[in-house]
């Protein structure tokens, strides 16, 4: 098994891992033990706290993945690059937090009269340290794949912080402790993830705080105008996924209540995309690596078979979700969920245009045209606002759907288009119309097979005949010949 078959394996566990304690976390512990406002408020602390982290840190992670690898040296000082880094962060932060302060009255003014609008006053400070540990740790993150060290930290965001949660929610249920305690524990959470992370990077002796080097203060222009493009890019691909949120809590008299509701169904559809989590954390270096050699056969054979592992497992769990909509809104306990389905369909649709389009910004954000990477996703951007601005008002929650699914459809094809124009690199074929037939088939087959009264075992044989009949003919087509050897291995171990 290759480095990046190994890495993605143990990342698809912890992946899945993560994604099982997330749905016990959101879908039935914070349903039973919370309001759909205060949920809504817990959503929004993460979104915003993510935005936050990306202006701050100045297109940090994305100048560590793409200049690292010139610097990189025996005697780990690499120039000094760990000492630039955390400069360059600290400089960031202290400025973008001055600035979010002084606005702090404007922010709140935009929750005037709002459903759970005192959450965000009593708590708005809560958001500075928590970005703090959000930035830190997405850092030292970037600093681990550098070196392809990133089963840990993964392990830690999407596992770690999960328990530090689902133990906190139980405590509020048997009356330890209440909401204000709950979000406190949360924040030590993030803080005891970038402390480990830390200790972890500290051991493995990759990287030694030295005296930045002249050649890398020479460079330091190069790196500012590279960061402020990517800066605008990565922050902006956070706000499309993250703007119909905001927009939902702003545009709507119900705010925080749609938002728990929606950030439901958007973190539930989430699950289509671990596939494409997994595979991409050790994918991201290897290109990186490969545009410093000018490899791009390696980077067009990456391309390929991300698309098609990501769109195959993508379907797979798409209708699994889909024709076990029964099950899932039983789960979700509060009745406020069950006239929204059709909302998930939609976001679920759009996370499979995304990630069938395997790495296709990542392709372009390292390559020496990066700077249109920013004017592709800062025009996805505008679009992503004025479709939210005029749908929300008129659709609700599924006016934020349909502007995610629209926004994530021309962004992929402006990526698509450029690739193939330039370097001759796209990753359809064959395949992928394969994949569409047995992603059509086994759809009906799931939403046409006679309902069961008890609604756990309906959930059960209803996915375990869809499942097989899936794996079947993705199997006997052929369509991925990564798949096909890890299930060889495993049939001949039979």
């Amino acid at each position: 098994m290759n480095l990046l078959q190994k890495q993605g394996f143990f990342n698809s566990l912890i992946l899945y891992a993560g994604v099982a304690l997330g749905f016990l976390n959101l879908t039935i512990l914070f349903q039973r033990i919370l309001t759909t406002e205060e949920i809504g408020f817990f959503i929004l602390m993460g979104t915003i706290s993510l935005l936050y982290a990306q202006f701050a840190g100045l297109g940090i992670g994305n100048i560590i993945l793409k200049y690292f690898p010139y610097y990189r040296s025996d005697d780990k000082k690499h120039g000094g690059f760990a000492s630039f880094v955390a400069v360059w962060c600290l400089i960031g932060f202290v400025a973008f937090t001055v600035c979010f302060v002084i606005f702090k009255d404007l922010i709140i003014s935009n929750y005037k009269d709002k459903d759970g609008a005192s959450l965000l006053i009593k708590y708005f400070y809560y958001l500075i340290p928590l970005s703090f540990l959000v930035l830190v740790f997405s850092v030292l993150e970037n600093m681990a794949l550098t070196v392809f060290k990133n089963v840990l930290s993964s392990f830690l965001r999407e596992v770690g912080l999960r328990l530090f949660t689902t133990v906190a929610i139980l405590l509020i249920a048997v009356k330890l402790i209440d909401y204000h305690v709950f979000l406190q524990i949360y924040i030590i959470a993030n803080l005891v993830a970038v402390v480990v992370l830390l200790v972890y990077i500290a051991k493995g002796s990759h990287f030694k705080f030295s005296a930045v080097g002249a050649q890398l203060l020479g460079e330091r222009k190069t790196f500012l105008s590279y960061g402020i493009f990517t800066v605008l890019s990565g922050s902006s691909f956070v706000m499309i996924q993250n703007l119909d949120t905001i927009m939902l809590s702003m545009l709507t008299k119900e705010s925080f209540s749609y938002v728990g509701i929606y950030g439901t169904f958007f973190a539930i559809a989430v699950v289509i995309s671990l596939p494409a989590k997994a595979l991409s954390r050790t994918s991201l270096q290897i290109i990186a690596q490969s545009w410093v050699t000018n490899d791009i056969a390696k980077i067009g054979k990456i391309y390929y078979k991300t698309s098609v592992v990501q769109m195959l497992i993508g379907c797979l769990l798409f209708i699994g979700l889909v024709i076990n909509r029964q099950f899932i809104v039983m789960l979700l306990h509060k009745h406020d969920y069950a006239p929204y389905f059709n909302v998930f369909i939609v976001v679920g649709v759009a996370f499979l245009v995304d990630m069938t389009g395997g790495l296709n910004g990542y392709i372009m954000n390292v390559s020496k045209y990066y700077r249109l990477t920013t004017v592709f996703i800062v025009s996805a951007v505008v679009l992503c606002v004025v479709s939210n601005w005029i749908l929300i008002p008129r659709m609700g929650m599924m006016g934020a759907a349909v502007s995610y699914l629209l926004t994530m459809f021309l962004l992929n094809f402006a990526y698509w288009l450029f690739i193939k124009i330039k370097f001759n690199l796209q990753p359809f074929a064959k395949a992928h119309l394969y994949i569409l037939m047995i992603f059509t088939v086994c759809l009906l087959i799931g939403l046409y097979l006679p309902p069961l009264k008890n609604v756990v075992l309906d959930m059960v044989y209803r996915s375990a005949i869809v499942g097989v009949v899936y794996v079947f003919f993705a199997y006997v087509l052929k369509i991925s010949e990564d798949i096909n050897v890890i299930f060889d291995r495993v049939l001949k171990k039979v």
